[in-house]
């Protein structure tokens, strides 16, 4: 079945505070009236020059549903583990894809398949789609009676196409969190990862009680 990538916000651990308090460790924790004023300029110096340890004290916390492509550039980024590999192959079994919407209504230059009946790329990629789970299970279900079940799974889903969708259980620190803005949340980047940082960053802005005001805005947010 087609699906939308979507982002969730499981959870964030940390504020501006906890993050300027790491940051005053040297001398001391405590935050007096004097200090929480002091707050914004300092996380702003902070970050301007490049002293990016102390927002490692905030993290955020969220559950991805994506196509494997994307999948791929939250590694990239992710301070904790992903899913389990028994929960991954669950999901493939799922045969969850995702299809790009601006595809739509793209003809194809030349007939794709025999039967003639595609005529545009969206509709011969989700037959390619479909072709490959097919293939996937039939593969599996020949495959598991002579090489075992383990070897099954992790062979036969190489007929799944590079837009399977799986889920992602990511963490991201601060520091770590504004790499992945700075690197997806851009023009130059695909636009399914685009989509899912500008995601991310507005379940950040948008948490009850605006715990990382002052690190958004020092990002430029």
């Amino acid at each position: 079945m087609s699906n939308k990538n979507k982002v969730e916000l499981i959870g964030y651990y940390g504020s501006d505070e906890i993050i300027a308090c790491s940051a005053w460790t040297s001398t001391s924790r405590d935050l007096n009236d004097d200090k929480k004023e002091r707050i914004p300029n300092l996380i702003k110096m902070l970050w301007d020059n490049g002293h990016s340890t102390p927002f490692e004290k905030g993290m955020v916390h969220f559950l991805v549903d994506t196509d494997i492509a994307s999948h791929i550039h939250l590694l990239k980024h992710r301070i904790s583990s992903m899913n389990a590999e028994s929960a991954r192959y669950k999901e493939l079994k799922e045969d969850k894809y995702y299809l790009p919407e601006d595809w739509m209504g793209i003809e194809c230059s030349r007939s794709i398949w025999e039967e003639g009946d595609c005529e545009n790329w969206y509709e011969v990629l989700e037959q390619y789609t479909k072709q490959g789970n097919h293939l996937y299970h039939k593969c599996l279900e020949d495959l598991t009676p002579v090489l075992g079940r383990k070897r099954a799974k992790e062979s036969a889903r190489f007929f799944k196409t590079y837009n399977s969708q799986i889920q992602g259980d990511v963490s991201f620190n601060m520091r770590s969190f504004a790499n992945l803005i700075k690197l997806r949340y851009s023009t130059h980047a695909q636009l399914e990862i685009n989509d899912i940082a500008k995601e991310m960053l507005d379940l950040v802005k948008g948490i009850e009680g605006e715990p990382f005001k002052h690190t958004l805005q020092a990002w430029g947010f």
